[in-house]
C-alpha cells in the first residue's frame, strides 16, 4: 500500500466529525507499521483529544518505528490539549506523513519543525487538495476571521422558488429535504431574514435519523417584526439570534425569551453581520433565505458555496418569485462566475454544488 492509501483512510476519518469541532477543524489520522493498521482516529469534538491522540493510543507500545498519516499538521502549542507533535515524538514515531500544513498562527509549520528536529522524517502534500477541500471551512474562517458561507436554492427547471401565488411546497422531493438537513447539521449557524419567519414560521432545526446537530438560527430584523409566538423563539431547540440595526426599537419581548439573544449592529449588511458572526467563533455559515437575503449576499460576493436542487417541474409567469433577488447585476463582466464542482440525482432532483471562480 501507497501513502495516498493511508491518508485516504484518514480522510475519510476527518470527513466523519465535519460540522461537529468547531472551531476546530476535522482532522483524521491513522498509524500504520509494516503494512498493519494500529490505530486509528478522528478528533471529534472542541476540548477532546486530537486524532493523533486517538491513532497512537490504539497502536500502543507498537507506535515506536511507526508511520503516522495525518490530515492537518499536528498542533505544537497547549490548548486546552496538549501539543500533538510532542505526542508523537515520545510515542517513537519514525515517520511522519502529513497533507497540508496547518494555517493557525500558533501552529503555522512550528509541528513539522518540530517533528523534523526530533529526528522524523516529514513527507508533506500527500494529498494536498483532497485535505484542503475538508478542512475548507477551518481555513477560510482562519484566513478571514469570518464564517464560510454556502448558500442553498430549491428551484423548479425555470428557476422559479413558488408558484406567483407563493405556494412553494414542495418543490422538491423527500430526499434532496433529507440532504439539505445533512448541511444544517454540519453547519454553525443557519440564517433567514425575518420574511421567511414570518411567511413560513420554520424550525430551522436538523431533522435526520438518528439526530443531528441544530445549528444556531440567525434571523436578519431591521425593524424587528418576528413574531413572539413564532418557532425559533419559543421552541427550546436551538438558539436564535436576531440582527438587528441600532435604534428606538424594543427589545425586551425578545429578550424575555430563552436561547434568544438581540445583537444590534450600526448597519445591517452582510459584511457587519460575517464580522460579528466570526467574532462569535462561528466559522460556517448555512444561508436559507429569500430572495431578498439571497440577493445581498450575491451583491456583497460573499458566498463560498452554492448549493442548488432543481426539480423537474415548470412553473413559469413573470410573477413567480426566483431565488435570488435584488437590482441584480448591470453588465455580465460584473456576474459571479461559478466553477460546478458536484453534479448528482438526489431523488428525482438534481443537485449541483458550485463555488466561486478564481477570478472571483
Amino acid at each position: 500500500m501507497n501513502d495516498e492509501h493511508y491518508m485516504q483512510i484518514a480522510l475519510n476519518l476527518a470527513r466523519t466529525a465535519a460540522g461537529q469541532t468547531s472551531p476546530n477543524p476535522p482532522v483524521g489520522s491513522v498509524v500504520v507499521k509494516d503494512g498493519e493498521i494500529l490505530g486509528m482516529g478522528a478528533h471529534l469534538r472542541a476540548g477532546e483529544p486530537h486524532a493523533e491522540v486517538h491513532a497512537l493510543n490504539m497502536a500502543g507500545d507498537n507506535a515506536e518505528g511507526a508511520t503516522i498519516f495525518v490530515t492537518l499538521e499536528p498542533c505544537s502549542h497547549y490548548g486546552k490539549t496538549p501539543p500533538c507533535a510532542d505526542l508523537i515524538i515520545e510515542r517513537g514515531i519514525r515517520r511522519a506523513v502529513v497533507a497540508v500544513t496547518d494555517p493557525n498562527e500558533k501552529v503555522a509549520g512550528r509541528g513539522i519543525e518540530k517533528l523534523r528536529k526530533a529526528g522524523i522524517e516529514v513527507e508533506l502534500g500527500v494529498m494536498q487538495k483532497d485535505a484542503e477541500a475538508v478542512n475548507a471551512v477551518f481555513f477560510h474562517y482562519t484566513r478571514t476571521k469570518t464564517p464560510y458561507v454556502t448558500m442553498k436554492s430549491a428551484v423548479s427547471f425555470d428557476g422559479k422558488t413558488a408558484t406567483r401565488t407563493g405556494d412553494s411546497k414542495w418543490i422538491t422531493g423527500e430526499a434532496a429535504r433529507l440532504d439539505v438537513h445533512q448541511y444544517r447539521h454540519k453547519h454553525d449557524a443557519i440564517l433567514v431574514g425575518a420574511g421567511t419567519v414570518i411567511a413560513d414560521n420554520p424550525s430551522l432545526t436538523t431533522r435526520i435519523p438518528h439526530g443531528g446537530k441544530n445549528p444556531i438560527r440567525i434571523v436578519l430584523d431591521r425593524k424587528l417584526r418576528t413574531p413572539l409566538d413564532t418557532k425559533v423563539l419559543n421552541d427550546g431547540q436551538a438558539e436564535t439570534w436576531i440582527f438587528t440595526e441600532a435604534g428606538e426599537q424594543d427589545h425586551a419581548p425578545y429578550l424575555e425569551k430563552e436561547q434568544v439573544t438581540v445583537i444590534q449592529l450600526d448597519q445591517l449588511t452582510v459584511e457587519h453581520v460575517l464580522q460579528e458572526l466570526g467574532k462569535r467563533n462561528v466559522m460556517s455559515l448555512f444561508v436559507e433565505g429569500g430572495a431578498t437575503v439571497n440577493g445581498s449576499f450575491l451583491e456583497s460576493r460573499r458566498i463560498n458555496q452554492l448549493v442548488t436542487y432543481m426539480a423537474p417541474k415548470l412553473i413559469g409567469g413573470k410573477l413567480s418569485p426566483t431565488s435570488i433577488g435584488g437590482e441584480g447585476f448591470a453588465s455580465m463582466a460584473e456576474t459571479l462566475s461559478l466553477e460546478i464542482t458536484q453534479v448528482e440525482m438526489i431523488g428525482s432532483d438534481l443537485k449541483i454544488v458550485a463555488e466561486p471562480g478564481k477570478d472571483d
